[in-house]
């Protein structure tokens, strides 16, 4: 049985050895092709076209229900794509750090580059921001009627994690023509990763992106040192992450209040 990888290079060595897979430029540049050949294909969509003009409405709705703002500025947030050094990272995690099959592939089925744009599913994707909790949740709502107005597969998750972080993550999964690595095209099922936060929960997440970066590439060995910052207040991960959880009750209450006030 071959050694478990514990670090991006390892990874990519087994990669080769193990299943012929070289991870090289040719490989990272045809990731790009297809990525951006999606962000631009989404950018014209009617989903993505349609909901620009809805914004404003949709913020219209939210005010004669709340009496406040839904956003700060009610335009359509920039489409990003991940990196392709993220992405690796990302199929690292899948295949080796939380498949808890090893040495066997994960439940379905290892990721490689014959299918890994439609198994990772937020190499495209952007963030609105809301002004209050209750905003994420009404903002979710319409997003999901529009995708059904389109016949697209639409899906959401509360993202509450233990080191502070809250968000909503939908996913919008549609056809894309996208370039093969030989020139020609194929029709791919892509997901495009559509989240949704709130002022505060957004100046977090600035906080908490180079800590959460660096803990979801630790391997299973590093278990037991993740879950010691809760007993070391010195930690940098003490205070941002317990902060996280505190601006997130402080949200609650400001929703409480602003509502006993109607």
């Amino acid at each position: 049985m071959s050694k478990k990888p514990s670090n991006i290079e390892e990874y990519k060595e087994w990669l080769e050895r193990e299943h012929g897979v070289n991870i090289d430029k040719r490989i990272e540049n045809h990731y790009e092709s297809v990525v951006q050949k999606i962000k631009r294909d989404f950018s014209k969509s009617l989903l993505w076209t349609e909901l620009g003009k809805e914004l404003n409405k949709i913020e219209e709705g939210y005010i004669l229900k709340t009496g406040y703002r839904l956003f700060l500025e009610s335009n359509l947030p920039e489409l990003k794509t991940k990196s392709f050094e993220s992405f690796i990272e990302k199929t690292f995690r899948k295949n080796i750090i939380y498949n808890y099959r090893w040495p066997e592939p994960p439940k379905n089925g290892w990721i490689f580059p014959s299918n890994w744009m439609n198994r990772i599913n937020d190499t495209v994707r952007t963030l609105f921001v809301v002004k209050y909790l209750d905003g994420a949740e009404y903002l979710i709502e319409k997003l999901e009627l529009f995708a059904s107005n389109f016949d697209l597969n639409f899906r959401k998750f509360y993202e509450a994690r233990e080191e502070g972080y809250y968000a909503i993550h939908t996913y919008v999964r549609s056809d894309f023509e996208t370039p093969k690595i030989d020139f020609d095209t194929e029709i791919q099922n892509i997901s495009i990763e559509i989240q949704v936060t709130t002022q505060l929960q957004e100046v977090i997440r600035r906080l908490l992106h180079k800590y959460y970066e660096e803990k979801r590439t630790q391997n299973s060995s590093g278990v037991e040192k993740r879950k010691q910052w809760q007993w070391n207040p010195e930690s940098e991960e003490f205070s941002t992450n317990y902060l996280g959880h505190i601006l997130h009750y402080v949200e609650g209450m400001i929703l409480e209040i602003r509502n006993k006030e109607k």
